[in-house]
């Protein structure tokens, strides 16, 4: 196939803001790549499955320098244009068309020929790399037409622009190969939640219903994990869970999912990233403390104060997922504690459909508690609310964020927020979201960003939609939370446009934000805007599929309105 032809599709999808219409051009073309499945991670702008995390370590700078090498420019007056243009694909388009019309030969690029190049940039590593990748970058834009350079150029920056999110391409291939049957629907996104693969779900949604079925779960991939709901109070708890239910504490930490294959142990974050050798005192305690030869673990760790015995706030443990360096000082400094609170896979048998209870009790058989390495989730079984009251006031005095409210008979739904469990925190008003902009400051902060542009996620169609502008809340030392120094760090090799003071960057850096309220406003893309909001947290565990929806923000605002009705806030 002709990569011109693929190019033509994201020029549709690009076009069109309808959820319908965009299935239907996706549904059209993906019966053309069923030979060659894999290619359907470039619908996404990828090359390799969902899991894994690796990149293109493209930046901007070697992008300019790669459109300036193939058309024969200077760095200089590529980047002139960048900064009139304020789009690298709009300036490697405009340059190829000038080439191409004065060249006498037109090579044409296939589909398989950029993926496979594209594949060779994310393996390219070590010493020289950079050259290589320029390289291999130069050599697909000297053969590429105008529109064809625009969207490699904004693929190897991560930035395709198309609207294609996960749930729109799974809409995609159910009515491209399951007649958009419900039954065979819900039982393809369950197979994705498991693989996170859509090439492997792709060729086994082609076999119908008896393909679907042999999606299982196994050590040593990482799987979606099971989110819970937010409640207000214990009664809408109860109302979702039912009574009695397993309660337990909702840590200050991070989500880690443990896998265990043979002597192999392999640990995940809640966005899917490997943290194996930021954590190899986890590793050690699991091999010791949890018996089997295989597993798969849902956690949450936690750091304390190994001299005073005390919980630790998020922003302590996060310094370690972040850091690949001085691990050894790191594990001293910043000790951790293994919260394991579900098992999902045991001995060569998924249990993921057997009642939270079974679950439970086989932790409870496996993992040898010692105090402050690893234990299970402090839990008792109660549908009495004054007990459960006294629990959860009891959690917070120890620094825990709240409580999880969980449904005994349930099983594990995979990357579900479903009604299985529920958590509860003191109600703070505040959002998971990821910056996609950002504006310089002045003064003593002249030349860098302090005011950060936020986005919630139109979970439909996968675009980012503005939410607020935030530039309070950062710290000035490391060891007091996040700093300005840290997030321009994590910003800019981000940067994909300047528009006078203002960038565009890649939507990768999730921060937590709370405020004081949500209003509709037509300054921002999603119709609303925070007021006062506040940075609280930098998310490096959690990716863009872990940030607040359109339609938790819109029920945000409801909440906050009936609050103020009850004349609370």
């Amino acid at each position: 196939m002709k990569y011109s032809e693929l190019v033509s599709l994201y020029d549709a999808l690009s076009k069109t803001t309808k959820m319908l219409e965009k299935t239907r051009l996706l549904a059209e073309f993906l019966p053309r790549l069923k030979e060659r499945t894999e290619l359907i991670y470039l619908l996404r702008g990828r090359v390799l499955p969902h899991y894994d995390v690796r990149e293109f370590g493209i930046s901007t700078q070697l992008t300019i320098k790669a459109i300036a090498k193939s058309s024969g420019l200077t760095v200089e007056k590529v980047a002139g244009m960048f900064n009139k243009i304020g789009d690298l694909g709009d300036v490697a388009a405009e340059l190829a068309e000038k080439k191409r019309q004065h060249a006498l030969f037109h090579a044409e690029l296939t589909v398989d020929k950029v993926f496979t190049q594209l594949q060779k940039i994310v393996d390219i590593d070590g010493k020289g790399s950079v050259d290589k990748k320029l390289d291999i970058i130069v050599e697909l834009l000297t053969h590429a037409r105008a529109d064809e350079a625009c969207y490699l150029i904004r693929t190897v920056l991560n930035d395709l622009r198309v609207g294609v999110a996960d749930a729109l391409l799974l809409d995609a291939l159910a009515l491209a190969f399951l007649d958009n049957e419900p039954r065979l629907k819900e039982k393809l996104e369950e197979a994705y939640d498991l693989s996170n693969d859509f090439a492997l779900v792709f060729e086994l949604c082609q076999k119908g219903e008896r393909g679907l079925a042999h999606v299982r779960i196994k050590p040593g991939k990482p799987i979606n994990v099971m989110l819970p709901v937010k409640v207000t109070d214990l009664e809408e708890a109860f109302r979702i869970c039912g009574k009695p239910a397993a309660i337990e504490h909702k840590y200050d930490g991070f989500r880690m999912v443990i896998s265990k294959d043979g002597n192999e142990i392999k640990l995940f974050t809640r966005r899917l990233e490997n943290v194996t050798a930021q954590f190899p005192d986890v590793v050690a305690c699991v091999k010791e403390h949890v018996k089997g030869s295989s597993f798969i673990l849902d956690s949450e760790v936690v750091g304390y104060d190994s001299v005073k015995k005390k919980y630790m706030p998020f922003e302590s443990i996060s310094q370690r997922i972040r850091r690949k360096y001085d691990i050894d000082a790191l594990i001293k400094k910043l000790p951790v504690e293994i919260n394991v609170f579900d098992i999902v896979y045991y001995e060569g048998e998924s249990w993921l459909d057997k009642p939270f209870f079974e679950r439970r009790a086989l932790l409870e058989k496996i993992v040898r508690a010692v105090a402050w390495k690893i234990k299970p989730s402090r839990q008792f079984v109660s549908g009495d609310e004054k007990k459960v009251e006294e629990f959860y006031k009891e959690a917070l005095k120890l620094g825990e964020e709240g409580i999880m409210i969980k449904k005994i008979d349930a099983p594990y739904r995979a990357g579900r927020r479903v009604g299985y469990m529920a958590k509860l925190k003191p109600q703070v008003a505040d959002l998971d979201v990821v910056i996609v902009g950002a504006e310089y400051g002045t003064g003593k902060r002249a030349g860098g960003l302090t005011s950060f542009i936020v986005a919630c996620r139109n979970g439909a169609v996968g675009e980012f939609l503005e939410i607020g502008k935030v530039s309070s809340g950062l710290k000035e030392k490391a060891e007091e939370g996040t700093t300005y120094t840290e997030l321009n760090e994590l910003l800019q090799p981000l940067v994909l446009s300047t528009k006078g003071n203002t960038v565009r960057v890649r939507p990768k850096v999730v921060v937590s934000v709370t405020y004081q309220n949500i209003q509709h406003s037509p300054s921002y893309s999603s119709g609303f805007a925070m007021r006062f909001p506040r940075i609280t947290h930098y998310r490096p565990e959690r990716g863009t599929r872990d940030i607040a929806t359109l339609d938790d923000v819109k029920k945000e605002v409801l909440r906050g309105q009936r609050l103020r009705k009850r004349g609370v806030g």
